[in-house]
Formats: structure tokens, C-alpha cells, sequence
């Protein structure tokens, strides 16, 4: 078994999200499997666990458990499969969004900048675009959106135009080159985070995390029964807020449409109504934990609700 991370929020997400220990509930993004675990020991015999991972390195982690269903896909695709195995509504979904530490260890991955290696980045290894891809391909309003929303990089404009310059007459290839390629851009009191934030933007980018986590959340209703729940563990604000605008407002704009009533109409309720997040013991323990935000929400048995 790889030795992935410690799962974060592991007991309050887990005890939030199974209510019934003969029913269906769905893993999203199963990882080093920490959830899917906690899951699996909450459920009955009766009970059923479908669990999502792209990364082949996931499958070195599945437990010899016939209760569990594994799918070697991204979760973008989770409401045709769950539709093809005849599975919906199920009783509750769990997502742990972002990167595992494993993931970031592994070199050769490309997504640490403390390691060298090819700037990879693609959490599925049959994705067909890489960090050197994009970085060697898209153009400068292109990637002043990756950097400036997916990575909040400070000086983006500098960053975005030493990239263009530099392929002009080289390509980007590896960590090690990228980062002598960007030296100037680097501010030296605060490397790390700086190069950070970089690395983020551009795995986000590859993976297309945004417009997966969008796919997702949209087809979440449907695919989940009335009083069921969907739980997601967010370590970006975008994806948060993302999360924050469906529970709050029935859409992912955050923008709030009510009826004659004043009620608005939203396929959750977030309960709590504020995240929820890691004790200051996990924190210490697990630094993936510091940015960690959980949201919680019940599937409406009706629509109307009144506005918030």
C-alpha cells in the first residue's frame, strides 16, 4: 500500500455523511482510501460503497471488500455511471477535493516544486495535456487566468511575460529548468510559497479542476436521494465557493432567484450554515489541514425554502 496522507476531517465528515448503514454512498475522490474505510465500517453487510479515482497509484490501495465498487475514472463522469449500474439516488457523496500528499511526494509526478522531474502534473497518467503543455502552448490572456484565479500569484503580469519570453527560444521540460527559467520572477524572502502558488495554478489548469468540481456539483441533485447528503472538503477558495453558492443559493454564481414568496429555490440546505473546519490539534498533526473547509448539505425534499 502507498503511503498516502492522513484523511482530513476523516471522523466529522464520515459520521455527517453515512446516516444509513444499509445504503449506497459514493467516494469521490478515493486516494489512499482513509474514507472509504471509515465508510465501509459504518455500513452493514446490505450496504454498498462506489468509489471514484483516476490515478492508477489509487488502486494499489483498495481493500479486499465485496461491498465496494471501484471506478479508475475521473468524478466528472459520476452521474452516467451511477445511471449505467442502475445506483441512483444514493444515500449520500463524499468529496475530498485537491491533491494527496502522496501525489505531491512522488517524484517523477511533477507536482512538487522541491522535486525534480518533467512538469507533468495530470493526476490521471492517460490525460494527454501536462504542465510543460500548457506552459509551452497557451497564450498570455490564457495563462494570466491560470495563474492570477487558480494559483493568486502576486506578480502574475511578470510571471506570464518572462513565460513568453523565455519560449521563444527554449521549451519547458522540467521542474529544475522552469524554476531557473523563472528566477526573476521569484521573490527571495518567500520562495516557497511563491513557487507554491505557481505549482497550484498549473495543476488546477492540467487537471481541469474547476470545470470537473462544476460537472460535479451540477449533476449532484440527481443523483442523490431527498434528505440525502453531499459532503465536500475544500482546500482552494474557488472550490469552496463554488460549494458555498449551491448550498446557499441553489446555483454556482451565488446569485440568488426567488419567487413571488421571497423563497429560493436550492436542491440543499447546508447544515451547518458556516464551514466547518479542523481542530487546531489536527491542524498541528496534518498541515494539508490548514486551508481545509467542510461543507455539508441535505437534499431538499422539496424546493421552495425561504430566502436566506
Amino acid at each position: 500500500m502507498y503511503n498516502y496522507h492522513d484523511p482530513v476531517l476523516l471522523h466529522p465528515s464520515v459520521d455527517a455523511l453515512v446516516t444509513n448503514p444499509d445504503g449506497t454512498y459514493v467516494d469521490v475522490t478515493f486516494g489512499g482510501g482513509g474514507h472509504s474505510r471509515a465508510i465501509l465500517n459504518k455500513l452493514s453487510p446490505k450496504g454498498k460503497l462506489i468509489a471514484f479515482d483516476q490515478d492508477d497509484d489509487a488502486k494499489q490501495n483498495l481493500p479486499d471488500d465485496d461491498r465496494l465498487v471501484f471506478v479508475n475514472h475521473n468524478f466528472c463522469f459520476i452521474k452516467e455511471f451511477l445511471d449505467y449500474i442502475k445506483a441512483t439516488p444514493v444515500d449520500g457523496v463524499l468529496a475530498d477535493l485537491g491533491i494527496s500528499s502522496h501525489q505531491i511526494d512522488v517524484e517523477g509526478r511533477g507536482f512538487a516544486h522541491r522535486l525534480n522531474g518533467p512538469l507533468d502534473m495530470r493526476m490521471s497518467q492517460s490525460a494527454s495535456t501536462t504542465a510543460a503543455d500548457i506552459l509551452n502552448n497557451q497564450n498570455q490572456k490564457q495563462l494570466t487566468h491560470i495563474f492570477q484565479q487558480y494559483g493568486e500569484v502576486p506578480n502574475t503580469h511578470k510571471l506570464v511575460n518572462q513565460i513568453l519570453q523565455v519560449r521563444k527560444t527554449q521549451s519547458f521540460s522540467t521542474i529544475e529548468l522552469f524554476k531557473e527559467q523563472i528566477k526573476n520572477c521569484i521573490p527571495q524572502a518567500t520562495q516557497a510559497k511563491y513557487l507554491s502558488q505557481v505549482f497550484q495554478a498549473l495543476r488546477i489548469a492540467v487537471n481541469k479542476e474547476m470545470e470537473v468540481l462544476e460537472t460535479f456539483l451540477e449533476s449532484a441533485e440527481s443523483i442523490i436521494k431527498p434528505e440525502g447528503k453531499l459532503v465536500v472538503i475544500a482546500y482552494h477558495s474557488l472550490e469552496d465557493r463554488m460549494v458555498k453558492h449551491l448550498f446557499q443559493t441553489g446555483n454556482l454564481e451565488g446569485k440568488r432567484h426567488t419567487d413571488l414568496y421571497g423563497g429560493i429555490s436550492k436542491p440543499f440546505d447546508p447544515q451547518p450554515n458556516k464551514a466547518i473546519i479542523p481542530s487546531e490539534e489536527e491542524i498541528n498533526r496534518n498541515k494539508r489541514a490548514r486551508s481545509a473547509k467542510m461543507r455539508i448539505g441535505i437534499r431538499n425534499t422539496w424546493n421552495r425554502t425561504k430566502a436566506i
